[in-house]
């Protein structure tokens, strides 16, 4: 069959919203209120942190967290933490774990979680390979025959075991439980720096039937048989903590299992610890397994999980075709991307793949022109235009930020930097604040912040990408050509668009745009909030005739007359004319560096030999900023920058081998001389720093071809063995596909995403033939949609069903315990 050897990859996407938390547990009777604050982890991989939301038991957090699933996992938990200002380590009130196979039943909902217990012994992860055999062993003397049924027991190798406080030395606990209770413990060696430790040891045990010389078991000798196996695995901690518990695996070996032959060589899931007995457990404290009756409070959350199988991009053809005709689809609403439109309701859900589609074709511009003259010849009040969520308008807010996220970190990063380090109040309202004296001074403070994002915006139009002119020049042909007579709607249709979807959001939310890394809390969040409503009125300003029209609260009013003046208005106007006028296609230079990522991470010194072992002396935590210019890492954020490497001295960036250096989430950036290794803090953290940076590499016209997958330590290199530090690399470098330096576009995963969505309103779409049946336009082009949509879900049916038939239970891939692989067994038959 032609899809036996079809390559499919697997592309996973989380969004989730932490909304609040109620009645959580005081502190004690002398300290009620908590500083709470949540983490977001993968498995137990600390993904994202919030703000600390201080002095409560009902936090509000509000706070959207976005990002690509770079591997995979079991759960998504977010732990709930009570920061003490006074110990060194916060103390964790409880999480909420969702289960993998589990997120897609609360998938764009909003639902309250109950919080759980968090129990050391059941914070685990990893798989581990075990192979089980039994063999029997005849030995004869002179009164009886002695019949051992033999175990063996072998502890293969695990992956992706828990680091503990960021080191693991594991080794793995192998108990058998006999008939009588019974009980022998063997243990494997210690492998020291490792979450993915090769055991390769192999134990025996021994049971016992004695029997007389005609074969018959003596009445006062009971049978004594293997009835369960425990393999446990620990870190190994020096001193008085003891051993750490990483996970268990258990085995029934009654009935079948002892037959002759029998034969088990397995992954497993690690699992949480059912039992109390740790080694040498006389030594050590007992479980701190919390009660399940134990009422900590809810957490309420929204989870957006999708997960798509995306096929070669040829597969899509067809159907990629018809989305693109849309655009010579007259009338535009009879097209299938208006009438997909006009079916999906979360109109976001459709607008990001389709501007990713048109963008990768260079379309985007035409499609939202058609899309935009059709909405707007439909209405009678002006002021409305892109108002609601339409298709076009989400449409337009995607295209933005694809588009324009350099132009907008140009723009705004350095007043909101200033905002993170001063810290200056900026609160206005008389009813939020303890002295009213502070207010005059806080207006200044807030003045202050507001006229300088002011005059970056109205003094950045030559920065503004060719391409969001190009749409803005559509759009305010159509509006002024419905709107002849009204003389505002030329700005108004724009600054709908720039101010109160592009530049207010950004400030409001920063971290959503990358604008920062950094946790805001609560008084920063507040200074921003005044902002993005101040520049929310600025770009309304442009079509309303006074100030007073703005106003909303009365504490306001204030800061809207001193900005809203008809200087400033002629500024902003300005500011608009020059960015939906200017029809140059070629994009703008920009001099100055705009800063594309940074944060802090771990980087091994470079020129330095090792001594022995694979300690951490030589690794050292700096602060990393990627800019448009070069690369470079300080002590500290905001110090003078230790190293600096242009961007054209980047020849290579790739993964690194965990061998290496024993060590999670590292990458090498190659250069001519030597390569930097760093360690990001997360597994996203490492995605997202290596994807950015090879992008940019495959710019370089000395890019590398090949490149070493591990380092070079103790005179060669771990992956070829060569002993030459200058020898060619082994292994060929990552290929990604780019049509521009900032933006990541991926068609087949949007087309598997547009699938998606249309299998999943296929009763919509019938209807809607239904309801239009004398319309021969809509109906072919909907059927249509539905073959070729059906021929792409016959491709995946095929290959998930050669899939389930292909892999085998307890295989590395679908490890016992995989409960996603049994649901697809079940699927399947």
């Amino acid at each position: 069959m032609a899809d036996d050897n079809l390559q499919v990859r697997t592309e996973e996407r989380l969004k989730i919203k932490i909304g609040a938390a109620k009645n959580l547990q005081c502190r004690s009777h002398t300290s009620v209120q908590r500083d709470v604050y949540c983490t977001v982890s993968l498995d137990q991989e600390e993904i994202f942190r919030t703000s600390t939301i201080e002095k409560t038991l009902s936090p509000f957090f509000s706070e959207e967290f976005q990002f690509n699933v770079p591997r995979k996992f079991r759960y998504l938990s977010v732990y709930l933490y009570d920061r003490d200002r006074h110990l060194k380590q916060d103390k964790v009130l409880g999480k909420v774990a969702i289960k993998r196979e589990d997120l897609a039943q609360y998938n764009n909902k909003d639902h309250w979680f109950s919080i759980q217990p968090v129990d050391a012994d059941s914070e685990v992860q990893g798989k581990a390979n075990i192979k089980i055999d039994f063999e029997n062993v005849s030995n004869k003397n002179q009164t009886s025959i002695c019949f051992k049924n033999r175990l063996v027991v072998r502890v293969v190798e695990c992956t992706d075991l828990t680091l503990k406080n960021g080191s693991c030395d594991p080794f793995a606990l192998v108990t058998v439980v006999y008939s009588n209770g019974k009980k022998v413990n063997k243990r494997t060696k210690t492998k020291k720096k490792t979450a993915s430790p090769v055991f390769n040891e192999e134990f025996y045990f021994d049971s016992v039937e004695e029997k007389d010389n005609k074969g018959y078991i003596e009445a006062n000798e009971p049978d004594v048989e293997i009835c369960e196996l425990h393999v446990s695995f620990w870190h190994d901690a020096p001193g008085m903590a003891g051993d750490v518990f990483l996970g268990e695996v258990k085995v029934s070996l009654r009935g079948p299992q002892q037959q002759k032959g029998a034969h088990n060589n397995a992954w497993y899931f690690l699992q949480p610890r059912s039992g109390k007995n740790k080694p040498n457990s006389c030594s050590t404290p007992p479980g701190t397994r919390l009660s399940g009756e134990n009422m900590l409070g809810s957490l309420r959350l929204q989870i957006q999980y999708t997960a798509d199988h995306v096929l070669p991009l040829e597969k899509y053809a067809r159907l990629c075709t018809l989305l693109l005709n849309s655009i010579h689809t007259q009338p535009i609403t009879n097209s299938p991307v208006y009438i997909l439109g006009d079916i999906v309701s979360n109109k976001a859900d459709i607008a990001q793949p389709l501007v990713r589609i048109f963008l990768h074709h260079q379309q985007i511009v035409d499609i939202i022109r058609a899309l935009a003259i059709a909405e707007i010849s439909t209405l009678t009040d002006p002021t409305t235009i892109f108002r609601g969520n339409t298709l076009v308008s989400k449409m337009m807010d995607e295209a933005m930020k694809l588009c324009g996220i350099q132009y907008l970190h140009k723009t705004l990063r350095p007043t909101i930097d200033q905002i993170f380090n001063e810290k200056k109040p900026c609160e206005i309202d008389p009813t939020k604040v303890k002295d009213p004296n502070t207010i005059q001074a806080n207006l200044a403070n807030l003045t202050t912040y507001v006229q300088r994002i002011f005059e970056a915006i109205t003094q950045s139009a030559v920065g503004c990408p060719s391409l969001m002119c190009q749409i803005f020049i559509n759009l305010k042909e159509c509006a002024m050509k419905h709107f002849p007579q009204n003389r505002e709607v030329r700005y108004s249709v724009i600054s709908g668009f720039i101010f109160l979807r592009f530049f207010a959001p950004a400030i409001l939310g920063p971290r959503l745009f990358d604008l920062t890394s950094e946790q805001i809390d609560s008084q920063t969040n507040r200074t921003l909030t005044l902002i993005s409503k101040t520049i929310q009125s600025l770009g309304n300003s442009v079509s309303c005739r006074s100030a007073q029209q703005l106003c909303k609260e009365d504490y306001m009013d204030q800061l809207y007359k001193k900005f809203c003046t008809e200087e400033r208005v002629a500024a902003v106007r300005k500011f608009l004319d020059i960015i939906s006028t200017n029809t140059s296609q070629n994009v703008i230079p920009i001099d100055t560096p705009v800063t594309l990522k940074e944060g802090i991470m771990t980087k091994r010194a470079q020129g330095r030999r090792r001594f022995g072992g694979f300690g951490r002396k030589n690794f050292k935590r700096r602060y990393f900023k990627l800019t448009t210019h070069d690369l470079s890492y300080s002590k500290t954020r905001g110090k003078e920058a230790l190293c600096q490497i242009p961007l054209s001295n980047i020849l290579a960036v790739e993964r690194l081998h965990e061998q290496s250096f024993q060590m999670k989430n590292m990458f090498q950036i190659v250069q001519r001389e030597r390569a930097l290794y760093v360690q990001a803090a997360n597994c996203v953290e490492e995605k997202e720093w290596v994807d950015l940076l090879t992008k940019i590499c495959q710019t370089n016209k000395n890019r590398l071809t090949k490149y070493h997958p591990c380092a070079f330590i103790d005179g060669h290199w771990l992956c070829c063995q060569s002993t030459i530090a200058s020898a060619a690399g082994c292994h060929e470098v990552s290929s990604v596909d780019s049509n521009n330096l900032h933006m990541t576009l991926d068609p087949a995963r949007e087309l598997q995403r547009m699938h998606s969505l249309i299998i999943a309103h296929m009763q919509e779409i019938d209807r809607k033939m239904s309801e239009k049946p004398t319309n021969t336009i809509v109906c072919n082009n909907l059927d249509q949609l539905r073959n070729e949509v059906w021929d792409i879900e016959q491709t995946h049916r095929r290959y998930q069903r050669n899939l389930a038939r292909e892999t085998k239970y307890g295989s590395k891939q679908a490890p016992i315990g995989d409960d996603n692989y049994l649901l697809l067994r079940r699927a399947m038959t």
